[in-house]
């Protein structure tokens, strides 16, 4: 739960949330929407369930900076690009826990997303880590990113040949859960294996919804009004820990074997380069469920909106699906250098994290007192809340028709045309995404092999409504799928063994090893509960 102004860090400055009133002198002149209620504050018409997509209705009418008061606590939103860009600063301002994600902390602790600024594990993790997203690590994660993709295409096949719609969100999920368990842990979760979404999951969709519900209720309030929730919340939190301390004691057990040099492995084994520092074991964990939770989470998101939009616009889906074709022939399983030479597919997929970015906002702190946009002074540990989404909507960087989705705005002479920090799905600075490229090589991947499998179509009647749980995916998306001809597109997606008939180079077998399964532990179906940086 959120923590009192009072409480300070190593820094100074007070831990968890800080109203806008202690930090911006000149509050009043920054715009705050209409029919202010006593105690209450800007709720007139909000929603308890998207108060993100309430924001961005808001960021419409008041402009490129605006503040909402709930419940005593004034939160200060910015999302004009050039107010934007002065927060990106990295001389001047820093990344800032707060809201929704100082409320993970019961879970992920001073893991890389949710560590504060002074918690030195951050750095130490990060040094560590980095070098498992290296090109050379990366190569060897496609392999494995071969096998899963697979498995939801032999998914995928089956419900095709039944006349059945597919759940997209769902198994977006699935893949995505089982490629970071996979690559990162060597982990199996079973996922398509079942009928419903892992435990694991279920767990972690209830930790993320509970931490924004603590948003939306008075602090004082909270023990009373999310008793039942909270009882829910902890039953999360502990089966989260305690599969990823199976999963590590199974680690352990193993000495090392098939999965040697993975995620998992650095955490147990790796030394930081200078200070010969290693993760300590609940730091071991905290930094798994973050890797687990936010290595899936947000790209299943990211997937789920771009087959959205590839369905709405079939003209935009025989582009990207003339791309695969051209780019992988009738190769079986597309090499690791084969999917970066998709361009029109990865503008596909930035479009759609323009206009739906799955981790929706980034707040930054001042690391000293400073003016923001040279107008709105800030005291040292003032902070505001960059919503991407409309950041991503700016007019004046995207123009009027900024809502409209068209992938040729990624084109390469557009990109270098733009200012910088216009487009931020990733976060910014030194506490940016350390998986980005983990992410969009997944993804961009993923999206390929289905375009060339599958012919999209979105069920009739279908509007795009967004749910919430910190992070953004789209709600009852299902889509029916037409298998192509194999003249049209390959026959199927690879299995590992395939590796090797990698067109032209062989890049996948030569780039990182097999993907042998001998040291993949597979979790048990049990279900006792409901549901370079971060």
């Amino acid at each position: 739960m959120a923590q009192t102004a009072r409480e300070t860090a190593r820094d100074g400055l007070p831990k968890g949330f800080r109203s806008a009133e202690l930090g911006w002198p000149e509050l009043h002149r920054i715009p705050h929407p209409p029919y202010r209620l006593p105690l209450l504050g800007d709720v007139v018409g909000a929603s308890r369930r998207t108060p993100m997509q309430d924001s961005l209705r808001y960021a419409r009418r008041l402009g490129p900076i605006f503040r909402r008061r709930a419940f005593g606590k004034e939160f200060v939103f910015v999302w004009g690009a050039s107010l934007a860009a002065d927060l990106a600063d990295e001389a001047r301002f820093a990344k800032h826990v707060g809201l929704g994600v100082a409320n993970l902390r019961p879970v992920a602790g001073d893991g890389l997303f949710t560590a504060y600024n002074h918690e030195p594990n951050w750095q130490l993790a990060h040094d560590v880590l980095a070098p498992g997203f290296s090109r050379e690590a990366m190569a060897g994660y496609h392999v494995m990113m071969l096998d899963v993709a697979a498995r939801l295409t032999e998914h995928w096949d089956r419900a095709e040949a039944s006349g059945r719609t597919v759940d997209v969100p769902g198994d977006m999920t699935k893949l995505t859960l089982e490629t970071i368990a996979r690559t990162g842990f060597g982990h199996d979760f079973g996922s398509f294996e079942r009928p419903r979404l892992h435990p694991f999951v279920t767990a972690m969709v209830g930790t993320l919804g509970y931490a924004q519900r603590l948003n939306t209720v008075p602090a004082p309030l909270a023990p009373w009004l999310l008793r039942a929730a909270s009882r829910r919340n902890a039953a999360d939190i502990a089966y989260l820990n305690r599969t990823v301390d199976d999963l590590v004691r199974a680690r352990r057990a193993a000495d090392g074997g098939d999965t040697a040099g993975d995620l998992l492995d650095r955490m147990l084994e790796t030394a930081h380069p200078e200070t010969g520092e290693r993760l300590s074991p609940e730091n071991v964990r905290r930094q798994v469920i973050t890797f687990l939770v936010a290595g899936h989470e947000t790209t299943s998101g990211a997937l789920s909106f771009a087959l959205h939009y590839l369905a709405r616009h079939p003209e935009v889906a025989a582009r990207a699906r003339a791309e695969v074709d051209r780019v992988w022939g009738g190769t079986e399983a597309p090499g690791y250098e084969q999917v970066a030479r998709l361009r029109y597919v990865r503008r596909v997929l930035d479009e759609s994290l323009r206009l739906w970015p799955t981790a929706p906002g980034f707040a930054r702190e001042a690391r000293e007192d400073t003016v923001l946009g040279g107008r709105y002074p800030m005291r040292r540990g003032a902070w505001a809340l960059v919503l991407t989404g409309m950041l991503h909507r700016d007019p004046e960087v995207w123009g009027p028709d900024a809502e409209r989705f068209d992938p040729d705005r990624f084109e390469a002479k557009a990109v270098r045309a733009r200012a910088p920090h216009t487009f931020k799905p990733f976060g910014t600075g030194a506490r940016a995404c350390i998986g980005r490229q983990f992410a969009l090589h997944e993804a961009t991947l993923v999206l390929g092999l289905l375009l060339r499998r599958y012919e999209l179509r979105p069920e009739p009647g279908y509007r795009l409504r967004v749910t919430e749980r910190l992070t953004l995916m789209p709600q009852g998306l299902r889509l029916h799928l037409d298998r192509r001809t194999a003249a049209a597109g390959s026959g199927r997606a690879p299995r590992t063994d395939d590796a090797g008939k990698a067109g032209g180079t062989g890049e996948a077998a030569d780039a990182g090893g097999t993907a042998d399964t001998r040291g993949t532990a597979r979790s048990e179906p049990r279900c006792p509960v409901h549901r370079a940086g971060d």
